[in-house]
């Protein structure tokens, strides 16, 4: 994706439709975290954000589409593209490489993100096309950035990466494959450091010869 991408200035206004979607997320969302997906009906939520029922199923079909289009606005929210602003040029490869390993990992442990985190599992386990889902849509994206990122890095000659998909997975393994763990298990003193994020990717750097 180019910088460009990033700022489409050519946007207008939200709709009517899109300013009752957001509604209905955010009465949602905040439903959810304060007494859990379970517990929430969908009255409660159409009660907090106003509209109809009918609106809410056009929108998002059910309890599920929701949860599944709160999950979305997060990762959209929160997205770091390894390359994506203009001050990332001015950064060596490993600069950058650890840069967005941090991101990854400090979004991964805020309150939101545990709590989200917590109920897509939860509902993952439940519903295994829901879990496939959320797969594709959050996770397959941020491996298809990577292995652009690491493919141009192989073919300008500045590492060694002979299956950049296979090393996008890894890295990401690396930095939050614990995440969900931590999230399940409420092991909030066991996020990762700076400083341990760094020992992870040493071998990592090293073994693709990424300078």
């Amino acid at each position: 994706m180019d910088n460009f991408d990033l700022l489409d200035c050519s946007a207008g206004p939200p709709s009517l439709r899109e300013r009752r979607q957001e509604a209905i997320l955010d009465a949602a969302e905040a439903l959810f975290l304060e007494q859990g997906y379970e517990r929430t009906a969908l009255a409660d939520i159409v009660k907090r954000s106003g509209g109809s029922l009918a609106t809410l199923y056009d929108l998002f079909g059910n309890k599920q589409g929701l949860l599944h289009a709160i999950a979305a606005r997060w990762g959209e929210e929160t997205r770091c593209e390894p390359g994506a602003c203009e001050a990332m040029g001015q950064l060596s490869n490993v600069e950058l490489l650890t840069g967005y390993a941090y991101r990854q990992c400090d979004r991964m442990r805020s309150p939101r993100a545990v709590a989200l985190m917590r109920m897509l599992i939860s509902e993952s386990l439940r519903d295994r096309a829901f879990a496939l889902q959320i797969y594709r849509d959050l996770h397959i994206p941020a491996v298809e950035e990577l292995s652009e990122l690491f493919a141009a890095w192989a073919a300008a000659g500045e590492a060694e990466i002979d299956d950049p998909e296979a090393a996008a997975k890894l890295l990401l393994s690396i930095v939050i494959g614990d995440s969900m763990l931590h999230a399940l298990a409420g092991l909030d003193d066991e996020w990762l450091t700076h400083e341990q994020i760094d020992w992870r990717l040493r071998p990592f750097l090293s073994h693709f010869k990424i300078g």
